[in-house]
């Protein structure tokens, strides 16, 4: 990097800066309604020349990036530099390491929020955000943009109210799901979502039959070890255990929709012990078949 002597970590003309006041940081994480995911700091640096920042122990929160015009770079944990163009956002995971900056030729203009939470973590790992440079497609950048805005005239403009940090956390949760589940993932991440999406459409055709892990890997084309890695990753569950999960929903649905007896709802999901059936039942919607019926619906 050649700029001389200057670096700024902010600054620029028309930006946007707003700092949560440590002792509101206090109240927020001892709020039910705020503790799981709260922002700490937003801004908007345009044409940012000279942007430089670093931090050798990393943040205490996470750190959205996105860069809406110019060029910059990102080190994260001393590795290989990444350039950040146009559409391109990356996330900081908190405590890491970490150094970015404007390019100097056409230095970025960017977007940024940092934010922390006990599901701060667990969100942006389950959707695949964490510390990889992520291109978004200009409808993902265009509504991160929109959210910003009003984002941060709120909490500027209402810092103390609490409703307002309650409203933002929801939002932000939104914002961070909304881009993972539309962010353009590698072909790795498609062939396994294919797999697993085949393995699904498998099992819903057998709802009415038992279905075996050697039986459902050989159609997946599959090794067992495999298939489990890839539902773990995907449902969070082994692959018989979604299929229970997905007998048991439609055994609700035809406890809710028919008069067929317990034991012929059990048997239209392929489980003639209705006494096994009862137990499934139960452990997996926490009801008995005949409580669960008795629930007013809609």
């Amino acid at each position: 990097m050649n700029q001389g002597h200057i670096r700024k970590p902010e600054g620029f003309v028309e930006e946007k800066l707003y700092v949560l006041p440590e002792y509101w940081m206090k109240e927020l994480e001892q709020e039910e309604l705020t503790a799981s995911l709260f922002i700490t700091d937003i801004g908007y640096f345009p044409n940012a020349r000279y942007h430089f920042r670093e931090r050798l122990e990393g943040s205490p929160s996470h750190i959205l990036i996105l860069c809406e015009a110019g060029e910059g770079w990102v080190e994260l944990d001393h590795g290989e530099r990444m350039i950040m163009e146009p559409g391109d956002m990356v996330i900081i995971p908190p405590g890491t390491p970490h150094r970015y900056g404007a390019m100097q030729e056409k230095p970025w203009s960017i977007y940024w929020f940092h934010f922390k939470g006990s599901h701060a973590d667990r969100l942006v790992k389950l959707f695949g955000l964490s510390g990889a440079l992520l291109s978004l497609a200009p409808s993902g950048k265009a509504r991160l943009i929109d959210w910003f805005v009003p984002a941060y005239e709120l909490l500027a403009e209402r810092t103390y109210a609490l409703a307002t940090h309650v409203h933002i956390a929801q939002t932000v949760r939104q914002l961070l799901s909304g881009i993972g589940l539309n962010t353009g993932k590698s072909a790795q991440d498609k062939k396994r979502e294919s797999y697993l999406e085949q393995a699904i459409q498998y099992m819903n055709g057998r709802l009415g039959s038992t279905l075996t892990l050697p039986e459902l890997a050989k159609h997946a084309g599959l090794s067992k070890q495999h298939l489990i890695y890839i539902f773990n990753a995907g449902t969070g569950v082994s692959p018989i255990e979604y299929f229970l999960r997905l007998k048991i929903q439609r055994a609700g649905h035809l406890l809710d929709l028919t008069e067929l007896s317990i034991k012929e709802v059990g048997a239209a999901v392929g489980i003639n012990d209705p006494y096994y059936f009862s137990r499934l039942f139960k452990r997996i919607s926490g009801f008995s078949p005949s409580s669960y019926r008795r629930i007013p619906k809609g």
